[in-house]
Order: C-alpha cells, then structure tokens, then sequence
C-alpha cells in the first residue's frame, strides 16, 4: 500500500519587486516521494517507472549526487550534525514525463524515526545542468510555519545577483503544503516565489488525471523560464552573466542560526 507518497496539485508564483516589477503564475503539480517507497511504486504503478521510462517516472540520477539517495542525504545529515537513524526521507519535485524534467527546486523533508523533522534541503537546478543543495537542520520549537534562512551561493538567474540571502516559509506536507522564499539583498525583497498545494492520492487514475490537466508540465516549465527570461529581456532588466560552478554538483551544509552568529561575530 502507497502511505506516505502523494501528488500535490496547485500552483507556482513568482513576483520581482526591483528593478522592474514582474510576476509570474502558472498551475503545477508535483509528486511528494517517500523514497523507501520507490520501489514499490515502481511496481504498483502502470504509469509510473522507477529509474526506468514511463509516462512518468523517477531517476536517482536527476538528484542529489546521482547514486543512492538515502546513503546521499544521510552522508549530508552527519555533517550537519544530524545522526540519521533510518527515519523518512521525503522528496518533493517534479516527475519526469515522457523521460523529461526540469527541477527549478526540489525540497527534501528529513525526519527522525520518532516522526520529528530534522532537516529540510533545497535543491536548486539552473539551465547550465548544475546543481546545488542547502542543507538545513530543523532548530528551536516545532510550529506550522517553519523558518529557515541561507546566504545564496549558487548561480539561478541572470537577473538576479549573487549578492542575496534567501528566506524560506515552509508548511509540511499535510492535507495540504506551502513553500514560500524571498530573496533579498542589501535593498530588501527582490523577488519572492511560492508554490502551494493540494494533497491528492498517487495512483495511476490520478496521474492520468494530472497527464490531462497538465499536459508536458515539464516541457512547459523550461518553455516558461526562456518566456519570462525574454518579458525581462524586453524590460531592460539588468543581466548578470553566469560564472560556471567549481563543482557542477554541490552541497552548502548551513549551520544552526547561533552557530552562524558566533562565526560571523568571530570574523
């Protein structure tokens, strides 16, 4: 039985404050993966592959370092001083369709055997095929809305500088989810985005039913970041060239905010 696994349907916003006001809305969906799970929806699932092709369908190689997601994602929790004790690991992302994706962000949910939810990474794609993941431990009381925060240290847009720190809002995945980041630098917001969901149950009607709803999505997102990068281009908006990464896969483990205090305050 698929317990934990799901779809969630809803939509994606982003709105640019400076220097030029720009916003962007478009519906989306996306699956939630309880990547113990995998195997099994491989099986269970007529539409739906495990590193292999369907209509939809999940690669290790589109995440984390490519190879075993667990052994990846507990390496990162160990040295953010997390000790993994075999607890769910759930990835929120994009399927691929038709053997295609693109992951703008793909958020992982880390918990504790007890259920307690230690750790959230970002992962973050642009269009040079690099990718780079935030990795968060979950500090302080639990509440709905969690708070997390990370200086930017890789290349997204060409409109954005790199000189930013992003601002993470995050309801956990229920009856429903919201993901929520601004962007800022020395000014103040730049840009805020926003993806919020409905939960809905991953079985092959559903994902025939999201095939019809949101036909090649995932064509549709690439086609949208070039139509929206041309709306900036129109708009003479600042362009920020790209400066390959060292590493075309990385990990930025980011401390506790006391930690990160007392470093800042040694420097």
């Amino acid at each position: 039985m698929i317990q934990h696994s799901a779809i969630y349907a809803g939509a994606v916003a982003h709105k640019r404050f400076r220097p030029r006001p720009h916003r962007l809305r478009y519906r989306v969906f996306s699956l939630l993966i309880d990547i113990d799970e995998l195997p099994q929806l491989g099986r269970r699932l007529l539409l739906f592959a495990y590193n292999g092709f369907s209509l939809f369908g999940f690669y290790h190689s589109d995440h984390g370092d490519g190879g075993g997601l667990r052994s990846w994602a507990e390496r990162n929790m160990v040295a953010a001083g997390i000790e993994p004790d075999g607890g769910a690991i759930r990835i929120l992302c994009y399927p691929r369709i038709f053997g295609y994706v693109f992951n703008p962000l793909t958020v992982y949910f880390c918990h504790a055997r007890s259920r307690e939810l230690v750790a959230i990474f970002y992962e973050v794609s642009n269009t040079h095929r690099e990718r780079h993941t935030y990795v968060i431990p979950v500090t302080g009381p639990t509440t709905p809305i969690l708070r997390q925060t990370c200086r930017k240290e890789f290349y997204v847009s060409p409109f954005i500088p790199m000189n930013c720190t992003y601002h993470f809002r995050v309801a956990s995945p229920k009856d429903s989810l919201s993901i929520f980041i601004e962007e800022v630098d020395e000014e103040g917001v730049l840009l805020a985005a926003a993806f919020s969901g409905r939960r809905r149950p991953l079985s092959d009607a559903m994902l025939l039913r999201a095939l019809l709803t949101y036909p090649l999505m995932t064509l549709k997102v690439v086609a949208g970041i070039h139509w929206e990068a041309l709306r900036l281009v129109m708009k003479r908006t600042p362009v920020f060239p790209h400066k390959r990464a060292d590493e075309r896969i990385a990990v930025s483990i980011v401390p506790p905010p006391e930690l990160e205090r007392l470093r800042q305050a040694d420097e």
